[in-house]
């Protein structure tokens, strides 16, 4: 049997082809730990954007597509990015107050901080626009562009700046330099979350050329990437790639339950010319409080910590808990370690909007295992025993179950 089908017979070594071109290029959207935060919630996520019509292009093979993928070396580039995410998370209403004052303790006295890391729970859900620039591995930036303001991440050389108009606050780290290379990549376009799906490649999962598409102006071919195990929360991956330069345009998750795409990135408007210098350069404002960030304190990613499927979770130790082991393989994996504790308690004995928040999240599971609280998105799923042990994956409430049961 082939490492995973298609319509033209791709095989496992494409994929591995792929891994292995991007290691070698990986160098050109480097960011240290400190930052990636901010670019993992950011650049790759995406609304669908509205194609003007398929364009005629000459037939393509996945092998060849993807194939174009890992040849693609596009150095520099501009352009527009939307991001829309709906994980499905209730709305947190009076939990967001409840937890301001603790979110606020962070950063600066007056709780605004321009660390990217604050950033990630603005881009948890709902629709945002993005400015994106890259030239070559030491110059990036990424602008989140909000009402009446603006908050930039920029990689020039060896400096790192984050910077919020809002609250004229500006964060600031160096670049690590350890064993001549960057400890975390920006994934800086949509080429990066197709790679992090192509790891997936095995058996569990069928990859096919479904037609063209035209995004931003750029006539694309549409590779389709679908697991095809029923335990996925994943129901398939569509990704748009320029037909001159193999560079990955739009990227989309649909989840297993149907409805609007989990994840959706794409440019709205793109040019691979070379940004001006000018670009990248920044001086903290007058006036503006700055806080110096330590990129020697961020955790190393390990391999293993990336990708959708097979191998996805972090090594103990690197970058995961103490202990983690990794259940299944391909889609269907799942994550587990034991946390040492007593489990989650309900929202009836924590009470207030924080207990409301816990029961919206959360369903009330038994087994053979014994009892434990299953926590949901559209996409990622939760299982933590009443006994402290932690199942997560991208799998079903069942999966979780079933799981844990044969672990017992």
């Amino acid at each position: 049997m082939a490492p995973y089908e298609s319509d033209d017979n791709a095989t496992a070594a494409d994929a591995e082809e792929l891994r292995s071109a991007r290691r070698r290029k990986a160098a050109r959207y480097v960011v240290p730990a400190t930052v990636v935060g901010i670019a993992a919630a950011t650049i790759g996520l995406v609304p669908a954007l509205a194609d003007s019509g398929d364009p005629d292009l000459p037939k393509i093979s996945a092998q060849e597509l993807i194939e174009k993928i890992a040849a693609s070396d596009v150095q520099q580039l501009s352009g527009t990015v939307k991001i829309t995410t709906d994980l499905g998370l209730p709305d947190l209403g009076g939990l967001e107050s409840s937890l301001g004052s603790a979110a606020g303790s962070s950063g600066s006295g007056d709780g605004s901080s321009a660390d990217p890391s604050t950033k990630l729970t603005e881009l948890a859900s709902g629709t945002h626009t993005l400015r994106v620039a890259a030239d070559g591995e030491n110059r990036q930036k990424v602008s989140l562009l909000e009402n009446a303001a603006e908050y930039s991440l920029i990689h020039n050389g060896k400096d790192v700046w984050g910077y919020d108009s809002k609250s004229n606050s500006v964060f600031h780290t160096t670049a690590s330099e350890s064993d001549g290379k960057q400890r975390e990549e920006l994934p800086a376009t949509p080429k990066d979350l197709a790679e992090e799906a192509l790891k997936a490649a095995d058996k569990t999962t069928s990859v096919t050329v479904d037609g063209t598409a035209q995004v931003a102006g750029r006539d694309a071919y549409r590779l389709v990437i679908k697991p095809k195990d029923d335990g996925s929360t994943v129901g398939q991956i569509t990704v748009a790639v320029d037909s001159k330069t193999g560079l990955p345009l739009k990227f989309t998750l649909t989840p297993a339950s149907g409805g609007s795409a989990v994840v959706d990135a794409g440019f709205t408007q793109v040019s691979f010319a070379k940004p001006a210098a000018s670009t990248f350069d920044f001086t903290p404002p007058k006036g503006a409080k700055v806080e110096e960030g330590d990129a020697a304190k961020a955790p190393e990613r390990s391999e293993r910590s990336e990708g959708f499927g097979k191998g996805s979770a972090p090594e103990p130790g690197k970058g995961g808990p103490e202990g983690l082991n990794v259940i299944g393989d391909g889609w269907d994996s799942i994550a587990t370690f034991d946390t040492g504790g007593q489990g989650v308690p309900s929202g009836s004995e924590v009470g207030g909007d924080v207990g409301g928040f816990l029961d919206s999240l959360g369903d009330k599971v038994s087994g053979t295992f014994g009892e434990g609280t299953v926590f949901k998105t559209r996409l990622i799923n939760a299982l933590i025993t009443d006994d402290g042990k932690v199942y997560v994956g991208a799998v079903t409430k069942d999966a979780l179950v079933k799981a844990a049961d044969a672990a017992k």
